[in-house]
């Protein structure tokens, strides 16, 4: 392991970083507070640093002193109540937690809150360890993430949890793959598929499984399921170097109420709201960080910071931001407690997010934050200057809420509700949204994608992959759950890997194909994302065939050139005779067609170019005509 040769000097706790702290603007604290080893000529040990304001007395405890309560008693630093101490005995690899005794509850035991690396559960321990000299070689990815914008470029996401995507097999513990392994068995998989973005829940430091990483303990340190901090660099590194993004989910929401964790950290409520009314969700079970205070703003607003430029992550995706800005979420009448002007909005919460994407966008061109937002709340991805949230992109919770509840639909019954798939054209420009259909639609009894289809055996599969197309083709980026690009049967577990084998079945390998195929269409079509943020992007040509359940639309491109034609069919009437109706009397390029053999259709050989002419159809003067299979999808060029 590298060390460091520098001065504890530079890590003492100054003026200046009270008077920064204080205010909520000391943008790297985490270089000053927890553990950091120094070796410095004379000087070797490490320099603990914690907030603990309410606290009588702290010392640090670890496997260097025996854990000897009285050993390294630290000093109290104010007006802002940090603690530090210089423990020469300390070393890289050892476990230690800070000992506080507080205002009238005894002792408590509580890991760093800074940590960046900690023991493997079920044990709660912090690890020292030197995380400043992580070897980098994804240099031309990170100049190029400077003037990379979302708005024009495609995004195709890959949601995943590293735990449960592949196992090794037989091994007594749980078969985890680690960071390293994972890097290099993913990035061959996206590659063939053609994913941009990989998106990973849970990797902040969380002592349950059965959480998924959404109650975090250690929110500095990559969770030691997998590995180490270095082995986690290594990952990002090789996903930057075979041109794949990284999204982290990251949870500001709220967090557990472990005895070693924030919950109550020093005594006393300290990185959450003193009145349960606001400190406290009743349906999770968890602590609400209190946004009123500067220092709690600062420790989440530097977590961000800490993801994104010192491990090079490339955005976050923001855990629950709606149950932030409602002080009603989850909460019944006398359960909450109105803001100063008698409303429903978390004032503090608004001010944050616009400071955090400010902050954080402003230093990092490229680097993408979204929000997991499920109300109508306005301007989530708009500019704080005209007071909007700041976010880059907002996930379309309404979108996958409208099209899970048709796609769910026996066939008869889509045409009475034939609006839900075009309700999302209308506002699909309000925000910049991303299409997801993520792992929340595949768990708790909602069935995988594939068993929510209605029908049989051939019925479920085209009709997922219509599905699939039609999102495809929708303005928006785009994110899949793992497991379901090959047609998952089971819900999906933390608790085991997906089910991989079903791809020796020619079903699930077809609707593997078709997915893969229409990701690279996504990534080499530019008519598919250049112009997803504009209503000159994407036009009708038929959005009221609700007898037949037939969907058409044009993706245009800027230049107007390759730009594509969908057509939709939702029912298992094969149209002989169906007709669409044109913008040009020109020729049309059938770039896919969802019957070929290889994604589980007839095989049956059509003609590569259809030709317009002049007959009125879908009120245009030119059409041309196409036999339409059961649950048939076509994309033609012009």
């Amino acid at each position: 392991m590298a060390t460091k040769k520098e001065n504890k000097k530079e890590y003492e706790i100054g003026e200046l970083d009270h008077y920064l702290f204080g205010k909520g603007t000391h943008y790297e604290i985490y270089k000053k507070l927890g553990a950091h080893y120094i070796e410095n000529g004379k000087e070797k040990g490490v320099y603990f640093a914690v907030w603990a304001p309410h606290a009588e007395r702290v010392s640090v405890i670890g496997e260097f002193n025996g854990w000897n309560e009285d050993a390294c008693v630290m000093k109290r630093n104010d007006p802002l109540g940090i603690y530090t101490a210089f423990v020469p005995e300390a070393y890289i690899g050892s476990l230690y937690k800070y000992c506080i005794d507080t205002q009238g509850k005894g002792r408590l035991y509580k890991a760093d809150p800074f940590a960046n690396s900690t023991e493997l559960r079920p044990g709660t321990a912090s690890r020292i360890t030197d995380i400043s000299h992580l070897k980098w070689s994804d240099g031309k990815w990170m100049e190029e993430r400077k003037v990379w914008d979302h708005h024009s470029q495609p995004m195709s996401i890959y949601e995943a949890h590293i735990g449960s995507w592949k196992r090794h097999p037989g091994r007594e513990d749980e078969g985890f793959y680690s960071y390293r392994e994972f890097a290099h068995s993913i990035v061959d998989y996206m590659k063939e598929m053609g994913y941009t973005h990989l998106e990973l829940m849970g990797i902040a430091e969380y002592p349950f499984d059965g959480s998924w990483g959404y109650q975090v303990t250690g929110y500095y340190a990559p969770t030691a399921r997998y590995g180490t901090p270095e082995d986690f660099a290594y990952m990002v590194n090789y996903l930057h170097r075979n041109h794949i993004g990284l999204i982290l989910d990251w949870v500001p929401a709220h967090f557990p109420r472990d005895a070693h964790g924030l919950a109550d950290f020093d005594g006393a409520p300290l990185f959450e709201y003193a009145d349960s009314r606001k400190g406290e969700h009743p349906d999770w079970g968890t602590k609400v960080f209190d946004f009123e205070k500067y220092e709690v703003r600062n420790f989440l607003i530097s977590n961000a910071l800490f993801w994104i430029e010192h491990f090079h992550v490339d955005g976050l995706r923001v855990d629950a931001v709606a149950s932030m800005l409602y002080l009603d979420y989850g909460r019944q009448d006398g359960q909450w407690v109105a803001n100063k002007y008698g409303g429903n909005q978390n004032l503090e919460a608004i001010e944050f997010f616009k400071h955090l994407n400010s902050v954080v966008l402003g230093r990092n061109p490229g680097a993408v934050m979204i929000a997991e937002e499920s109300t109508a709340w306005p301007k989530v991805t708009g500019k704080p200057e005209d007071d909007g949230l700041g976010f880059s992109l907002k996930w379309n919770m309404g979108w996958m809420h409208d099209f899970t509840e048709y796609m769910k639909l026996d066939p008869y019954f889509r045409k009475g509700a034939h609006n839900l798939m075009t309700f999302a054209s209308s506002y699909a420009y309000s925000e910049n949204y991303i299409l997801v259909l993520s792992h929340d639609e595949v768990v708790h009894l909602k069935c995988s994608m594939l068993n929510k289809m209605p029908g049989l055996g051939f019925d479920k599969f085209a009709n997922l992959k219509a599905g699939y197309a039609f999102m495809m083709g929708h303005p928006g980026k785009k994110l899949l759950f793992m497991g379901q690009e090959f047609a998952q049967l089971r819900e999906w577990s933390e608790e085991r890997e997906l089910d991989w084998y079903l791809l020796a079945e020619e079903e699930h390998q077809a609707i593997q194909n078709f997915y893969r195929d229409l990701l690279h269409l996504y990534k080499k079509k530019k008519a598919l994302y250049e112009m997803d943020s504009s209503y000159e992007g994407f036009e009708w040509v038929n959005a009221d065939d609700g007898y037949r359940s037939i969907y058409s639309f044009i993706r245009h491109s800027k230049d107007n050139k390759k730009n594509l034609l969908f057509v939709c069919n939702f029912t298992p009437m094969e149209r002989e005779d169906y007709r669409v109706g044109v913008p040009r009397r020109k020729q049309y390029k059938l770039v896919l067609n969802s019957d070929e053999k290889q994604y589980g259709g007839s095989g049956e050989e059509r003609p590569i170019v259809y030709k317009a002419v002049k007959q009125e159809c879908d009120g245009r003067p030119y059409s041309f005509g196409y036999r339409l299979p059961a649950y048939g999808v076509a994309v033609f060029e012009f």
